[in-house]
C-alpha cells in the first residue's frame, strides 16, 4: 500500500483474514476528520491487488484509538467476522500492548479494574462508580518491565476492549501515558506522539482453528528508544 496514503504493512493474509500493522494517527474507520482511514485503505488495496470487481468485504472486529499503532486483524468474509467478533466478546483473542507511562505504578505488576463511562459528545472517557447508568467494567493486567528518567515501560494485557481503556486506567492511578494529549494533562507535551503500541495479537483462526500469533515493534523514536525493547521483554 503506497502512494500519498500511509503505508500499511501486511503481516498475514489468506482467504478469511488479513493482519496488518496500523500506522499511528490513522483512524481505524472513517471519522469526522474525513482523513484516510484504515478500513478504507485496506479495502482499496485488496480491490487493487486481487483485481476484485464491485465492493470488497472487510469486517472490523476490534479497534485501536487513532493515535495508537500496532497489530490488528480484519475479517475478509462475514463468517470470519462473526467468529472473530465472538472471540472478542468472549475474550479469547489475546491482545498485548506496550506502553510508556509517567511515574511508576505502586505495584510492579497487577490488575486494574475500573468502571468507565464514555461521553459521546466530547469523546472523553471517565472512571465512574459501578452503579452509574451506562458504566462498563474495564479490566487489564500490567507488568512494569523497566524504569528510566521518571518513566516506566509497561506491558499491558487487555481483558476488555473499552474505548480509551488503557489510557484512562493508567491516568486514574496517576501514571498517564507519555504523549497522551487527551488524558495526560500537563505532562503531555504538545505534538508529542502517544507511547502506546499493539505489540501482540494471538487468536484462533476462524476457519482452520489453528492458533495464529503476530507481533509488531514500536517505532524507533522517543520514548521507546530509552530501552532495548527486546532485552526488556517488551517485544
Amino acid at each position: 500500500m503506497g502512494g500519498s496514503h500511509p503505508h500499511v504493512p501486511v503481516l498475514y493474509e489468506d482467504n478469511h483474514v488479513i493482519v496488518v500493522v496500523k500506522p499511528p494517527n490513522v483512524p481505524t474507520q472513517e471519522d469526522a476528520s474525513r482523513d484516510p482511514d484504515l478500513l478504507t485503505l485496506i479495502k482499496a488495496d485488496l480491490k487493487e491487488r486481487h483485481q476484485k470487481p464491485g465492493n470488497v468485504y472487510l469486517g472490523l472486529v476490534h479497534r485501536l484509538d487513532r493515535p495508537v499503532g500496532g497489530v490488528m486483524v480484519f475479517a475478509k468474509t462475514s463468517k470470519a467476522a462473526s467468529r472473530l467478533s465472538d472471540a472478542v466478546r468472549t475474550r479469547t483473542i489475546r491482545k498485548v500492548y506496550t506502553a510508556v507511562v509517567n511515574g511508576r505504578p505502586k505495584e510492579p505488576q497487577g490488575t486494574l479494574r475500573h468502571h468507565l463511562l464514555k461521553d459521546t459528545k466530547t469523546n472523553m472517557v471517565s472512571v465512574v462508580p459501578a452503579s452509574k447508568t451506562g458504566a462498563k467494567e474495564a479490566v487489564l493486567d500490567y507488568r512494569v518491565l523497566s524504569g528510566r528518567d521518571g518513566l516506566s515501560l509497561v506491558q499491558v494485557e487487555l481483558h476488555t476492549g473499552r474505548p480509551h481503556q488503557i489510557r484512562v486506567q493508567f491516568a486514574a492511578i496517576g501514571c498517564p501515558l507519555v504523549g497522551d494529549q487527551r488524558y495526560g494533562g500537563a505532562l503531555a507535551k504538545p505534538g508529542q506522539q502517544i507511547a502506546l503500541w499493539s505489540t501482540l495479537l494471538e487468536f484462533t483462526h476462524p476457519v482452520t482453528q489453528e492458533t495464529l500469533r503476530f507481533t509488531s515493534e514500536p517505532p524507533e523514536a522517543f520514548p521507546w528508544l530509552l530501552w532495548d525493547l527486546k532485552a526488556a521483554g517488551a517485544v
